[in-house]
């Protein structure tokens, strides 16, 4: 039991000695401090919008929402999508921003609205189905394989084919994976770089233009990823 202690203390003096942690986590909360500032991340944990619908949601000047969501972006708490003229936000695939969002749930009861109990009991209805038939665990995860299939080209978060296939997202990644035999984000790696290297083969597109349509909004997070799959950038495997 000692020796149990003993480590116990040594890992918790490792972690207290993990400063730049501290400073994150810090920073993090003190962008939460702010009533305004903490509207508009929950705001975001649940739609996509810009800065004129949530200056007319909130009854907010759009400089004020511009000053708030630039310190949230800051701490990568929420990213931008680009639209034409248009600046689209919503909340980071990050497990800071996941948390803060459960948090915030939580502390404001918001799971026992009306629309969250509908959810709540489709939720209950699908996984229980799902736990009492295998063909039914086949049947959704190729539905989810499906749409992300359709929809390699854009950033879809776990919460959101939470929200779409109607279960919590710890099942919805179990059964995924246990019918694939692969995660959710290496499953949609792997399809993404499957059709771009198809698209270097057959096409002459630029290596930029490819990237995008796979789902990748850096060329240079692109090329890495591609490399780590095929062992040569891009623009070596064209040539090959």
């Amino acid at each position: 039991m000692n020796k149990i202690n003993e480590l116990k203390n040594q890992f918790i003096d490792s972690e207290l000695d993990k400063i730049d942690d501290f400073i994150i986590a810090k920073n993090i909360f003190k962008q939460l401090s702010d009533t305004n500032r903490l509207r508009i991340f929950w705001l975001l944990c649940h739609k996509e919008t810009c800065v004129i619908n949530i200056s007319k949601t909130l009854k907010m000047s759009p400089p004020s929402i511009s000053h708030h969501l630039t310190m949230l972006k800051n701490e990568n708490l929420i990213t931008l999508r680009r639209q034409g003229k248009i600046v689209y936000y919503k909340v980071s695939n990050t497990k800071q921003s996941e948390l803060l969002h459960r948090t915030l749930d939580e502390i404001l009861r918001i799971n026992c609205s009306d629309i969250d109990k509908i959810r709540l009991v489709k939720c209950q209805e699908t996984e229980k189905k799902l736990m009492e038939n295998k063909n039914s665990q086949i049947d959704f995860a190729k539905k989810i394989h499906d749409y992300l299939m359709d929809n390699l080209d854009k950033h879809i978060t776990i919460e959101e084919l939470s929200k779409k296939f109607l279960s919590n997202s710890t099942t919805l990644k179990k059964i995924f994976k246990n019918i694939y035999g692969t995660s959710l984000a290496n499953h949609i790696k792997f399809h993404r770089l499957e059709k771009a290297a198809e698209l270097l083969k057959k096409s002459e597109q630029s290596i930029a233009r490819i990237a995008k349509q796979v789902g990748y909004e850096s060329q240079s997070k692109f090329t890495r990823a591609f490399k780590e799959t095929y062992g040569v950038v891009p623009r070596e495997f064209r040539i090959k």
